[in-house]
């Protein structure tokens, strides 16, 4: 059981409390202060001299302090503004900040996403942990290494150069010692983050690049206390919802009476369309919940597409047309090979429902979430709430289970509405199944269609891309975000989306091949209107561009009477990129002219993530039972290049779990709905991969890159992986299947007309 309380405690309390090094700092106005997109938190001006360009997120949380602090004890605390969400930067993190501060791995604590202490780092997403917060941590520690070495110097009056760092205590030439603690007891050292401090060379490295196993693991695995679902403070209550049947419905009568007389309630709440109550225990608040639904009635409209016509309805809708590359040279085409492929809405399937749990003291609403990012959160529960933003304070907690934008903001909103009620006690709002698959933002539709014109060797000379998507980010940022603000009787609108091409992709996410093509065009037709809820899901848009560009280049490899693999590397000119094809295709095995044996199919794949993060390659063997249509996974074999790498371990993970999500996704996931209700409302009619269907064996290759940037890996699989199932399962059956997903009905089917 854990113990939640709301302690007297802020950043100034933690900060600068008795024996500790605090790296305050004193901020002139400078133009390397940049501001993030959407970041109204800071407001530098320009001088003549413009500042040392900051790395990382250091360039918009340029304090040191924001990022350690050392103890009097010796030990460190080291602060991140991204949150944990399985992808173990946990780890990664501290080992960043004990290579460079040099001082034992196990004497170090990580404060996570909290809006009193950590440093607003947005949100977390775009594998961007390790890259921003990461590079940060390791600037930051390497200049608080160098402040104690200069500290240390002056009291032993020895040049700097003479002393040694090591196991956090500083070494003299003549053997004489102090720890961090002795050097930093009752002093404080200011000083604005530089970048300009010595980082550790590879070859010296004792924690990065080593496999350390994550600290995040061991509660999860032995049932304890590991996610917000298992938080339970003192004096907690329990908060159930009830949402709308449809996304269209609206709230005509309800009557309240045989709820509230139900044993253990202790408030039930109408707000508008927002209903809500509160007992206890849970059971019966799910007893409440349960009664006050049925007593509700709902006027509903149909307000969905036709789910059979999908992929017409996307491109019969109003769009605004964004060009993500337009490169077109004088080319002369021999030929031309189109394609078009579709995807369902799909959902991020959580295993454990979102869950969030709120406390109103004094005026303060504190909001424990699993959210990914706690200061858009903040700032859109205080709007929701009518108060002024220092009256919400929001703390991340890890969640069972969500890369993107779930139900997690909206279970935050949730208790933070439920805790206005019954000021003093916490509240514990847990969705249900049926909830979670039924009013989480999903990951939209797409529809792709993709035409090259080619030489007379086949080869690709002209290249045109057109995608149909709506955006694929509506995370908080206002109040019109959340679930609740858009039910209450003051209802807060959905904000309105708009089309954005930037490097990092939205829907339009490596839609923007990287093989060395003379001639290309791509536009993303962008859908404002959604039908329904959308927002991201792990990748964006990626995954679904990187299946068609994939599936296409295999079927113009065929076309061509060539090797899949071959034809991608003729059309390659960046080395990292030839480097992890080749090195994913020898391990594997692969042979040009190679025939899988019976049944069986070879696949392949590749991409950079978003044309500027890691690098992967993924080759695929299955099995196909032609007359059932099933697909199993035999093996599949993939090639990194991730840059500089903290821990092996956590990139290999984050790789094999994102080749096993988007083979979930690639044979077995799609939202259904009628006109007028989501109907995939539980695991039977939204299946998902199963332990029994994983392929023997995911093996990674990661290809080292020391001294290089860290590149973001977390996502990085997901194309590859899709398409190389996919790619795999058409070498088994002679036949492509282009649109998603590929059921064991559209396989049978397939293999059929194919025999």
């Amino acid at each position: 059981m854990e113990r939640v309380t709301l302690a007297d405690l802020n950043r100034r309390s933690v900060l600068f409390g008795t024996g500790a090094l605090v790296l305050a700092f004193t901020l002139k106005p400078a133009l390397a202060q940049t501001k993030s997109p959407g970041d109204e938190t800071q407001n530098f001006q320009a001088v003549a001299q413009p500042a040392p360009e900051l790395p990382g997120s250091l360039k918009t949380n340029p304090n040191l302090e924001s990022w350690l602090r050392v103890e009097a004890s010796g030990k460190a605390t080291i602060f991140t503004g991204k949150a944990e969400l399985g992808q173990g930067i946990k780890t990664a993190l501290l080992q960043i900040a004990a290579e460079e501060l040099k001082i034992p791995f196990e004497r170090l604590s990580l404060v996570g996403p909290d809006t009193v202490l950590s440093p607003n780092e947005g949100y977390t997403a775009g594998s961007h942990s390790i890259q921003d917060s990461g590079t940060a941590i390791r600037h930051a520690a390497a200049q608080a290494r160098e402040i104690l070495l200069a500290e240390a110097g002056r009291r032993l009056s020895v040049p700097v150069e003479q002393l040694r760092a090591a196991d956090g205590a500083i070494t003299g030439p003549g053997g004489e010692k102090l720890g961090y603690g002795e050097l930093v007891s009752d002093h404080l050292i200011e000083g604005r983050a530089q970048p300009t401090s010595k980082l550790t060379a590879p070859d010296q490295f004792v924690e990065m690049g080593k496999p350390r196993r994550r600290i995040d693991i061991p509660a999860k695995v032995t049932g304890g206390a590991a996610y917000i679902q298992d938080m339970r403070p003192d004096g907690m209550l329990h908060g159930r919802i009830v949402r709308p049947p449809s996304p269209g419905a609206r709230l005509q009568a309800v009557d309240l009476s045989q709820a509230e007389t139900m044993p253990g309630v202790v408030k039930v709440i109408r707000d508008g369309n927002f209903l809500a109550v509160i007992a206890d225990k849970e059971w019966q608040a799910i007893k409440a919940m349960r009664a006050l639904s049925a007593a509700a009635q709902w006027q509903e409209t149909a307000t969905l597409p036709d789910m059979a016509d999908l992929p017409a309805v996307l491109m019969a809708m109003p769009a605004d047309d964004g060009i993500v590359a337009d490169k077109r040279g004088p080319v002369s085409a021999a030929r031309s090979e189109e394609a078009t492929f579709t995807r369902p809405y799909q959902i991020h399937g959580s295993i454990g429902p979102s869950c969030g749990l709120a406390q109103l003291v004094d005026g303060l609403t504190t909001v424990w979430t699993h959210t990914q990012g706690v200061y858009p959160d903040q700032k859109a529960i205080a709007q929701m709430l009518g108060v002024p933003i220092e009256k919400v304070r929001c703390i991340h907690v890890e969640g069972s289970g969500c890369y993107g934008h779930n139900g997690a903001d909206d279970a935050g909103a949730d208790a933070a509405l439920l805790a206005q009620v019954v000021p003093g006690r916490p509240v514990r709002v847990q969705w249900m199944r049926e909830q979670e698959h039924a009013w989480e933002p999903f990951s939209p539709g797409m529809v792709t269609k993709v035409r090259a014109g080619l030489d007379d060797k086949g080869n690709v000379v002209d290249w045109n891309y057109e995608l149909w998507s709506n955006g694929h980010n509506s995370r908080p940022g206002t109040a019109g975000a959340l679930l609740g603000a858009q039910h209450i009787a003051k209802a807060f609108p959905l904000d309105a989306q708009k089309l954005q091409i930037t490097p990092e992709g939205n829907g339009d996410r490596n839609s923007n091949p990287l093989y060395a093509f003379p001639s290309r065009h791509v536009v993303w037709h962008f859908l404002a209107d959604a039908p329904i809820r959308v927002s991201a899901l792990r990748g964006l848009g990626a995954y679904m561009n990187v299946f068609s560009i994939e599936n296409f280049m295999d079927d113009l490899a065929s076309k061509a009477g060539a090797d899949p693999v071959e034809y991608r590397l003729r059309h390659l000119d960046d080395q990292r990129a030839r480097d992890v094809v080749e090195r994913a295709a020898r391990n594997f095995g692969w042979k040009a002219g190679q025939k899988a044996p019976e049944d069986h199919g070879f696949g392949f794949a590749f991409a950079r993530y978003k044309n500027l993060a890691a690098y992967c390659a993924v080759a695929m063997e299955v099995k196909v039972e032609k007359e059932t249509g099933r697909v199993r996974l035999i093996r599949a074999t993939s090639a990194v290049d991730a840059g500089e790498v903290v821990n092996p371990d956590g990139v290999a993970n984050q790789v094999q779990g994102g080749i096993i999500q988007a083979a979930s996704w690639t044979l077995y996931e799609a939202a259904t709905f009628d006109r007028t209700r989501i109907t995939s409302v539980d695991w039977s009619t939204y299946p998902i991969m199963r332990f029994d269907a994983l392929p023997q064996a995911v093996d990674v290759d990661i290809i080292p890159r020391p001294g290089t940037p860290f590149l973001g890996a977390g996502e990085c699989g997901q194309g590859p992986g899709g398409a190389a199932v996919a790619n795999a399962i058409t070498n088994a059956i002679g036949r492509r299947i282009y649109d998603l997903p590929l059921t064991r009905e559209k396989v049978r089917a397939a293999a059929q007309l194919r025999a």
